[in-house]
């Protein structure tokens, strides 16, 4: 960060390889095309580079770096009419349709495995490897979180695809460690009910 603030361009150089294809990944799940999301990320960047003396290091700099994206994207979003909005994670607009029924939980109360299957769910590691791993199951992933909640799909995304921590994601998005263990707790509940529909139709 030091080098950064003093202008290394090599530092520079090192963050921006690190970072952007996350960013942009990030950055299209808030605007309508992927030429959108590289403007986004760019403006980002530009931000970065104009803001940087004015680091406080009171996070860090992958947060602060993501912020100034999400801020970027969701301005832009909103200019294509396609704002996220800031919903709770348990909304009366949210339900479990499209999602593994609850009962097959157990119940948050749960003194010992809270939100753990109640029974195991059926088991994929008898599958062939190439159907599991082919292209048609991951656009089957990847429509099954296209198709969540646009809040849920951050946090799933962040956390299962891009390995943030629930704290981080937390802070990045604003959100309570008790919505962001929900809203997590239906994307994958929600994705899982879209592969075991998949799956178990071709065994």
């Amino acid at each position: 960060m030091t080098a950064l603030q003093a202008g290394d361009e090599a530092a520079f150089a090192h963050v921006l390889d690190h970072h952007s294809a996350a960013l942009l990944r990030v950055a299209m799940l808030h605007v309508s095309s992927r030429q959108v999301a590289e403007e986004v990320v760019q403006d980002a960047w530009l931000a970065v580079i104009q803001g940087i003396d004015r680091f406080e290091r009171r996070s860090s700099f992958k947060t602060w770096l993501f912020q100034i994206l999400l801020n970027k994207a969701r301005t832009r979003g909103a200019r294509e009419r396609r704002s996220v909005p800031f919903s709770s994670a348990g909304g009366a607009g949210d339900s479990w349709g499209g999602a593994v029924p609850p009962e097959r939980f157990r119940g948050v109360d749960d003194p010992e495995f809270p939100h753990w299957w109640a029974s195991y769910p059926t088991r994929w590691d008898t599958l062939p490897e190439r159907r599991l791993v082919g292209q048609e199951t991951l656009d089957k992933v990847r429509a099954a979180i296209d198709a969540l909640t646009p809040r849920q799909r951050e946090v799933v995304t962040l956390r299962d695809v891009h390995g943030w921590t629930a704290d981080e994601v937390s802070a990045y998005l604003g959100l309570t460690a008790a919505n962001q263990r929900v809203l997590l707790h239906r994307a994958r509940s929600k994705v899982r009910l879209a592969l075991e529909e998949y799956l178990d139709d071709g065994r």
